[in-house]
């Protein structure tokens, strides 16, 4: 640790406001300074349409894991609204944060606590198996991991670092293995209203709507692959 910076490989992190992590690599915080338990439910949860489409089965992907905080809501989530089977969860990452970090970041939600405490102990083995959830974790270059995976998602979130910081996660290329890797009638959502986005995910095939963003930000993007496409 050197002043409020801690070095982890390539992924180096600032601690602003106590809890709150910020990517020195991006100069871009983990989650709303507001209340990133809160951006999450607005955008990603309410964005995909969840509670109504669960079902036993049901498949999450995501690019960007950052501090895990959405697994957490979205596992609440399938959890108090009394979900039967079993809840699948695809993340992929290039920076994943070390455990204790995402421990600490977590910490700062003490409406997650329970589901937090429950799945400390295992971050880091890159795969959670429960009774009511299958998470994996797949790290590196969403460009070349993504075409590679075998899996196919009901809902996305595309929660990567600022587009105008971290380009390469919103690339038109990149938006087109996403939609190759979407179920037919699934969706995706992200708390960016960038132009370039929302072409790029229309030119993938995805029907595109703007939505009231959450907090300070005035907008943020739904998006629907309709069947057929």
């Amino acid at each position: 640790m050197v002043g409020g910076t801690k070095v982890t490989g390539d992924n180096r992190l600032e601690w602003r406001e106590g809890d709150v992590p910020v990517s020195v690599r991006f100069d871009d915080p983990y989650f709303s300074l507001e209340n990133g338990l809160a951006e999450t439910r607005h955008v990603f949860l309410g964005g995909n349409d969840l509670p109504d489409r669960f079902c036993d089965g049901f498949h999450v992907a995501e690019l960007g894991f950052g501090t895990g905080l959405n697994l957490l809501a979205t596992l609440g989530l399938w959890r108090s609204t009394g979900q039967s089977g079993v809840l699948h969860f695809t993340s992929f990452e290039a920076y994943p944060m070390q455990p204790d970090e995402m421990i600490r970041a977590q910490a700062k939600f003490p409406e997650a606590a329970d589901i937090a405490e429950e799945l400390a102990p295992l971050w880091g083995t890159g795969a959670i198996r429960l009774h009511d959830l299958q998470f994996a974790l797949i790290e590196g270059d969403a460009r070349c991991t993504l075409p590679k995976w075998e899996g196919c998602a009901d809902a996305w979130y595309l929660d990567g670092f600022s587009p105008a910081k971290n380009p390469q996660l919103w690339e038109e290329a990149l938006m087109v293995q996403v939609a190759e890797h979407t179920a037919h009638g699934g969706t995706a959502a992200t708390y960016t209203a960038a132009g370039f986005v929302r072409r790029g995910l229309e030119a993938a095939g995805f029907s595109v709507q703007r939505m009231p963003g959450f907090g300070r930000k005035r907008h943020m993007t739904r998006a629907r692959l309709e069947a057929g496409l």
